[in-house]
């Protein structure tokens, strides 16, 4: 495969030529970089009108996920959920105004102009488990939220929602607003790993005329397994992939994808949505990277993701014997369940002694993710470190039992947002309003939402995340 922004990026580097052009290091060595770090010189496009070499590299992208459209991002998936949900608001409003929606004709009919305005907002179903910028794209697109919680909880980062309860909310929304949502909108993989069934929810969603969009942030290697799990490969209409988290790309690197089966309306205006939430100064160090993955992908990709699936199984399968608690994750993470024998803080602190640094770690979870590009000294000290653990076992002590934080929502999430705030202690937070998202880092999950009030329930897990001070509106 073609790698047109490598090659153009070492070409120019090499001629070692004047540089009366930004960046201000001009190629000089600091980190060591800098000869490949260019701007939008002439021959080297330009992200957001790209009609020479980054087209070329996104075109092949495209082929190589199978999608209708892939373009790049240098703003991590963060960026990519602003598009997706300024894309998906915007085709439900164009939908609206053709006067398509489902049920639109009669809603008229049977509201008061109160409550008919209230329902003609663009909403969204979400999964609760969502990262914080999916609410500052609430924010900033301006929709409504309706939160979908899971039955049982034992963390922020996972919400395992089925198809079934999708439906069940999907019937209750189009007889109380008399239209479909914009889109339902998950995140799969989760922090932890966890999967939903992708196939049976974007089934529902058609079936009730609306969209599915994935946050697939940790998944962007999924198209390449024997059997694809990838969202675009199993009915999703658009979704996000983090490209650094996954696969041999710089920080900040990420796709966003829309499917072949996708309104024609996401794929024309694609860029048009990533230009409004992008600088105007995208890294070429990051698309070099992107583009060079692509020819890694290609490149028996398949066969080494196979082979470190293999090895990861295998661990997985001597922990579970040594007596740890293994999660159901995606196949590229190690998820260790630490009630009943330690805290995850305290695993991963001897991890990290030990010369090995986890993803994430809580009181409950340690989170490992693992790629071909890990050496196999690295699968060999995660297995001496382990058992090298030592500590006091009490196997009959249950997970910790999350209670999902229901608040009242008082204010849109932009009203809250964008009000004026004052921060506080956390115990003092409680009955007043939410201002911007409260999350424990770094999954940046909320634990409670802007413009929702902040109940008892709320207290006890800031108290638990180690949240101390929260952003109140005043």
């Amino acid at each position: 495969m073609q790698t047109p922004i490598a090659d153009f990026v070492t070409e120019y580097a090499n001629k070692n030529g004047s540089r009366f052009h930004m960046p201000g290091h001009k190629g000089q060595a600091f980190l060591g970089c800098e000869a490949f770090d260019i701007t939008e010189i002439a021959g080297a496009d330009a992200l957001y009108e790209a009609e020479g070499i980054i087209a070329e590299s996104e075109q092949n992208a495209t082929e190589l996920f199978g999608t209708a459209r892939t373009v790049y991002s240098t703003e991590g998936s963060s960026q990519c959920i602003r598009a997706m949900m300024h894309l998906v608001v915007g085709y439900w409003k164009s939908r609206q105004a053709a006067g398509n929606e489902q049920g639109r004709e009669d809603v008229g009919d049977r509201r008061d102009d109160k409550k008919q305005s209230v329902c003609m907002r663009p909403y969204i179903i979400a999964a609760r488990n969502v990262h914080k910028a999916f609410l500052y794209a609430a924010a900033l697109v301006d929709f409504d939220v309706v939160w979908l919680y899971p039955e049982e909880m034992h963390s922020l980062c996972s919400c395992k929602i089925s198809a079934e309860q999708v439906e069940v909310e999907l019937k209750k929304q189009l007889e109380e607003r008399g239209m479909a949502p914009a889109a339902v909108y998950v995140t799969s993989p989760d922090y932890l790993g966890g999967q939903l069934n992708i196939a049976a929810l974007a089934k529902v969603c058609r079936r009730y005329d609306t969209l599915l969009a994935v946050d697939n942030a940790h998944g962007a290697y999924l198209h390449f397994l024997e059997n694809a799990q990838h969202p675009m490969d199993l009915g999703a209409d658009i979704c996000c992939d983090s490209a650094h988290k996954t696969l041999p790309v710089l920080t900040g690197g990420a796709y966003l994808h829309i499917s072949k089966t996708a309104p024609a309306y996401f794929a024309e205006n694609a860029k048009q949505a990533m230009v409004l939430f992008g600088s105007t100064s995208p890294s070429y160090l990051i698309m070099t990277s992107l583009d060079l993955c692509n020819a890694y992908l290609a490149d028996g990709y398949r066969e080494k993701s196979a082979s470190t699936i293999g090895k990861v199984e295998n661990l997985k399968a001597d922990f579970v014997e040594a007596g740890w608690e293994i999660e159901n994750t995606d196949p590229l993470k190690i998820t260790i369940a630490t009630s009943g024998y330690t805290t995850g803080t305290k695993l991963a602190e001897h991890l990290r002694e030990a010369g090995i640094e986890c993803e994430y770690a809580d009181e409950e979870f340690v989170v490992l993710m693992v790629t071909p590009e890990n050496i196999e000294e690295d699968y060999l000290n995660l297995r001496q470190a382990l058992e090298n653990f030592n500590s006091e076992k009490s196997w009959n002590a249950k997970k910790s039992q999350f209670r999902p934080v229901y608040c009242e929502q008082k204010l849109s999430i932009r009203e809250a947002i964008f009000a004026e705030q004052e921060m506080v202690k956390a115990e003092d937070a409680l009955g007043r309003i939410c201002g911007v998202p409260t999350v424990g880092c770094p999954p940046a999950i909320p634990i409670v939402v802007p413009g929702e009030v902040i109940n008892e329930d709320a207290l006890r897990l800031f108290q638990h995340y180690d949240v101390e001070t929260v952003a109140v509106i005043k």
